[in-house]
């Protein structure tokens, strides 16, 4: 490992780009002659020519540093990618002007490269920023951040919508350093003002625009009071980003972002970018080097390229997302939406301040669809997840700020292991989903919005994605006559297990675990049925169960029919397995996490006479069966 990270300050020209020439390229010529001259009568070249075969393989071409190479790379038009986690020196005599800061350039790439610091120098003539610091990802620049300011037994002042792994750190993480968290709504300003002249903080941190739910703050009444009460102030624009919102030149100490997201643009790089007042940009850089959250040099090449577009990308994006927000507004299937422009979003007066917000609002908006009108309800959570899947354009996935549009059920992605409690006390219903628009053509998006969104109504089927693969002269029959065959034609069809409806909890996991199965019917005596015959009332799951049971242990103990779900999927005896397996894809619990499982019954006197248990696993088994037996013929 080279070099103190403490000497970083001395070793960077840390937050000013390179004057401007007092006569166009007079000042950059005299420089590069100056940096040439550094190599007469250095000529390595010799050396190396008259070495062995393997000197000259490791040392051709590259020792002589200077010449047209070294012009060239100067005079290359976008900013050469430095490949290079060491930099060198000629002498003795430069290591040491280099560590008394009378040299300007690299050691360690660790420290600092030439390419990353293009980067910040860019992010900070956007933000207007005395320096900047680019590190490895989003979640890296806001730990080493926290870390680098907060001192144990410090005081964080935070707001309640955040994206969740920040909040996990603050909650989880910083305790232990004995740093104590105070979370205050967005929009309560009189309270920080209360906790910062009563009891003081340290740092203040939050989101603007907040994620998920698109929450405003007063940045500049907030980073006012932060001034006044000597804590520091730093504000994540992730969302809006630079084009939208400057935190810097509305008070704040510093501005935070996820660079993967709008300052990357595609989807294709991991960074996190950190901008403001040198002080303390200075002791986060110290921490960085010590911690080594570096970003790559191509990475940071890449951020930089989408940086040039993005004042393009976010016009739209910002058009895209007002349009659609507008939309949504009036739809009927839907009970909310969040975007700050709308005059009835709760933050509406201060995002409303031209000169805080003068562009727009960034691509993200948030909006809950209706489904049965209680937005904690199963039938809520399966409706969205209807519209989710009827949609055409957006790809489904975390991230947003890249040119295409991505979607997510937020309950499913980001809060898919929290309990119902947690997600209520955040706000996180089941019908919330997250769009983050891309920049494709406003009017295509809210097209395929307004085409999934009739899949939201109680048992619409959305159909498949992707259209079959077309088949040679007689593949088809061959391949898809498994599809003709009845459930009875299945091989090793055997009687089900189930269990009583009075079976505890733990019971009903025990006899999954035993049997490898994960979805178990829940039975009583058929009435006035014959020895053996069985009702069945519910399917209690493997997966809902044990969170439950983790979540609650005094239910152990109690039946399992309270807990489980009384919406399965039910087919007649006669059905064939393409019948099946049309029926197994037009209903997926995604609570459950499991295979999925079809209840083949009879209907008797109004009621259901368990007959077999049909699984996807079973379906696809006979489907491979009978193609490889086809194929053998």
């Amino acid at each position: 490992m080279s070099g103190p990270a403490d000497d970083q300050s001395k070793r960077m020209s840390a937050g000013q780009s390179d004057p401007e020439p007092g006569a166009i390229g007079a000042a950059e010529s005299a420089e590069m002659q100056a940096n040439l001259s550094r190599f007469d009568g250095d000529n390595r070249n010799v050396i190396v020519a008259a070495g062995g075969t393997a000197t000259k393989a490791v040392h051709g071409g590259e020792r002589q540093k200077g010449g047209i190479k070294a012009r060239a790379t100067l005079d290359a038009l976008t900013t050469p990618i430095v490949q290079s986690a060491t930099f060198t020196f000629r002498n003795t005599a430069e290591i040491v002007a280099y560590n008394e800061g009378t040299y300007e350039s690299f050691e360690y790439g660790r420290y600092g490269n030439p390419t990353v610091r293009a980067l910040e120098e860019k992010i900070m003539t956007l933000e207007g920023a005395e320096d900047a610091l680019v590190s490895a990802s989003g979640m890296n620049a806001v730990t080493t951040m926290l870390l680098a300011l907060v001192d144990q037994n410090g005081h964080v002042v935070a707001t309640t919508d955040c994206y969740r792994r920040t909040r996990q750190f603050v909650t989880t993480v910083l305790p232990k350093m004995g740093v104590r968290l105070t979370v205050i709504d967005p929009a309560d300003v009189d309270e920080l003002e209360r906790i910062l002249s009563t009891e003081g903080a340290t740092l203040f941190f939050s989101e603007q625009i907040t994620n998920p739910l698109c929450r405003v703050i007063d940045t500049e009444r907030i980073a006012a009071l932060c001034r006044r009460y000597n804590c520091v102030c730093c504000i994540d624009t992730t969302f809006p980003t630079p084009i939208n919102h400057r935190p810097i030149e509305l008070g704040a100490h510093l501005v935070l972002s996820s660079g993967t997201k709008y300052l990357a643009g595609h989807n294709d790089v991991m960074c996190g970018a950190l901008a403001g007042d040198k002080l303390y940009i200075e002791q986060v850089r110290k921490l960085h080097g010590v911690l080594g959250g570096v970003v790559d040099p191509h990475a940071a090449y890449l951020v930089s390229r989408g940086l040039k577009t993005l004042h393009l990308r976010v016009t739209q994006q910002n058009k895209n997302a007002q349009a659609l927000a507008e939309f949504l507004d009036t739809h009927p299937c839907i009970d909310k939406v969040h975007y700050p422009s709308l005059s009835h979003h709760r933050d509406h007066a201060i995002a409303s301040q031209k000169h805080q917000f003068p562009n727009g609002f960034g691509g993200v908006l948030s909006f809950e669809i209706k489904g049965d009108g209680n937005p904690w309800s199963q039938e809520t959570f399966d409706a969205t997840a209807r519209f989710i899947d009827a949609l055409k354009i957006p790809y489904i996935g975390p991230s947003l700020g890249g040119v295409e549009t991505l979607v997510e059920q937020v309950r499913v992605i980001g809060y898919y292991d929290q309990p119902l409690e947690a997600r209520q006390r955040l706000s996180i219903t089941n019908g919330l989903v997250r769009y983050a628009c891309g920049i494709e053509d406003a009017a295509d998006l809210i097209a395929d919005v307004n085409q999934a969104l009739t899949y939201v109504k109680p048992g619409s089927v959305v159909p498949e994605a992707e259209p079959s693969m077309p088949t040679g002269d007689h593949e088809e029959d061959r391949d898809h006559a498994w599809k003709y065959k009845t459930i009875m034609e299945l091989p090793d069809l055997r009687r089900p297990i189930t269990v009583h409806k009075d079976t505890t909890c733990s019971d009903a996991v025990k006899v999954m675990k035993d049997n490898c199965i994960d979805q178990l019917p829940v039975v009583q005596t058929f009435p006035n049925g014959a020895e053996g015959e069985e009702e069945i009332l519910a399917l209690v799951s493997m997966a809902a169960l044990s969170r439950q049971m983790l979540a609650h242990p005094e239910m152990v103990d109690s039946a399992c029919f309270p807990f489980s779900s009384t919406k399965f999927v039910v087919v007649d005896p006669k059905s064939t397995l393409e019948e099946v397996a049309n029926a197994l894809n037009a209903f997926t619990d995604r609570r459950l996490g499991d295979s999925g499982v079809v209840i083949v019954a009879e209907e008797r006197n109004g009621k259901r006479l368990l007959r077999h248990v049909v699984s996807r696993v079973d379906v696809l088994a006979f489907e491979t069966d009978s193609i490889h037996a086809g194929a053998k013929k």
